[in-house]
């Protein structure tokens, strides 16, 4: 069986979501699948099952939707904020260095065996892979640089599904364009093309599936209705899609929107929460209209922290009458001190944290990477630890103050209902994994119903194509 590599032919085109819908579908058909990508840019990671490594969000979910235990394998190479110009690389689960972006690139054929490797031990265990692609594949300044699209599809000769944004405009000419800038060898592997968040009437499409078909010669495997999915999401553009019912909210919290802000799934549950009203704010000015404000987690946290005082922020969060839930890199900022001897996230070695919280952080370059049950405020949740900043407790608690390095804590519908009580006492909460495992099936059925999932299967297990 052919594995199958999914092009966007643009960026947020729903490469991700198509991706995990396609993995769980599979899956319900007896298919032995595992979600893939090589190189994912993202800050949004979690801590793998199997190697205790860390991994990007949507290869991790993909893998949790189907029951499968998360390993590096599914996203090799992981690329975070790095200072200045540079990015950090972590290979395998394990962080290496920050990199400048040309060196990155000017190294990346030492990069392509790593993938291989990834890909061939995967390919032992199952069947077919989804490798989900980056950004747009016809980049043609760095196509011989593309790992996730280009790379992986002439290696391994996977089947392609393009998918494309309608609602961006211009879908015509995206998919045109990036079908005609695809090597041959390529083109001649797609299977087809999935016309993503349409809006509106249907059947409006008609004459654009005939166009597509007859004129592009791409068969339209399907034309998907936008329904918002709050789950998995990746980076910031995702993030800021989410789609809330806040009628009945009782509760308005504020996420404060660092410029590295990172693990911004941490806030799943409360986009999903009919009692929550959820804001992401850069000014200090909005403070004032929330119940909660929380500080999340930074892959820079030096950097955002003298944000946060440029922004006007250190004063409201110093202030012990608001109500604050702190989580990393947010946990990190409310010390008295941040040491940094090793220049591990910054240049700068020693800056005054935000001080609600007596002691001192300090930053290591081996890096705290744990997941499990923990013992969060008398409550047991599941959860996991990625940060290189040290300090005594892994959790503290302060007037109007939780604050901890774990990630995850409102996905614990006991812990959410202790936090929010404190709030407003009418907060009744709900059972997020539920509504989470009722969400994927909702939306892979959506996704079944609006594709041609039966030809797709055809197509990755027929050779004469």
């Amino acid at each position: 069986m052919h594995s199958l590599s999914i092009f966007g032919t643009s960026s947020d085109a729903g490469k991700s979501t198509l991706s995990f819908a396609i993995t769980y579908l599979l899956h319900k058909k007896g298919i032995q699948v595992a979600p893939f990508k090589a190189q994912n840019v993202s800050n949004n990671s979690v801590v793998a099952d199997i190697d205790t490594g860390e991994i990007a969000i949507p290869q991790a979910f993909a893998a949790e939707a189907i029951g499968l235990k998360t390993t590096p394998l599914f996203n090799p190479i992981l690329l975070k904020s790095g200072a200045k110009n540079s990015a950090h690389l972590i290979i395998n689960g394990k962080s290496l260095k920050d990199t400048d972006v040309r060196e990155y690139y000017k190294n990346i054929d030492k990069l392509k065996p790593i993938v291989k490797k990834a890909f061939k031990t995967l390919q032992k265990e199952y069947a077919c892979i989804v490798a989900e692609g980056a950004g747009s594949p016809v980049e043609l300044n760095l196509m011989d640089k593309d790992l996730s699209n280009i790379y992986v599809a002439k290696q391994f000769n996977t089947k392609i599904i393009l998918v494309a944004d309608i609602e961006r405009g211009g879908v015509f000419a995206s998919i045109y364009g990036v079908h005609k800038l695809l090597p041959k060898k390529l083109r001649k592997n797609i299977i087809g093309v999935v016309v993503n968040k349409f809006r509106g009437d249907r059947s409006l499409f008609d004459a654009g599936i005939k166009i597509i078909e007859r004129d592009f010669g791409l068969k339209v495997l399907g034309v998907v209705p936008y329904l918002p999915f709050n789950l998995g999401f990746e980076d910031n553009a995702s993030l800021m899609n989410y789609r809330q019912e806040t009628q009945d909210a009782i509760i308005k919290v504020a996420v404060i929107q660092l410029p590295h802000i990172s693990n911004f799934t941490d806030f799943e549950p409360l986009v999903a929460d009919k009692e929550i009203e959820l804001d992401f704010i850069s000014r200090a000015s909005e403070a004032k209209n929330y119940d909660l404000l929380i500080l999340p987690g930074s892959k820079r946290v030096f950097d955002d922290l003298k944000w946060l005082r440029e922004q006007g922020f250190e004063q409201i969060l110093q202030d012990s009458e608001r109500k604050i839930v702190a989580i990393c890199g947010g946990y990190e900022m409310l010390f008295e001190r941040l040491i940094d001897k090793e220049c591990i996230e910054s240049d700068i070695q020693e800056m005054p944290g935000l001080a609600r919280l007596k002691g001192e952080v300090t930053f290591h370059a081996n890096k705290v990477l744990t997941k499990g049950c923990y013992n969060l405020f008398g409550t047991m949740c599941e959860g996991y630890e990625i940060h290189n900043g040290v300090t005594k407790k892994r959790a503290k608690k302060a007037k109007n103050l939780y604050g901890t390095f774990v990630h995850g804590l409102f996905d614990n519908d006991a812990l959410r209902k202790k936090i929010f009580r404190e709030i407003n006492p009418a907060y009744r909460g709900y059972d997020f994994n539920a509504y989470k495992a009722a969400s994927i099936k909702n939306f892979a059925e959506h996704i079944h119903k609006h594709i041609d999932l039966d030809y797709i299967m055809e197509r990755l297990k027929d050779d004469t194509h």
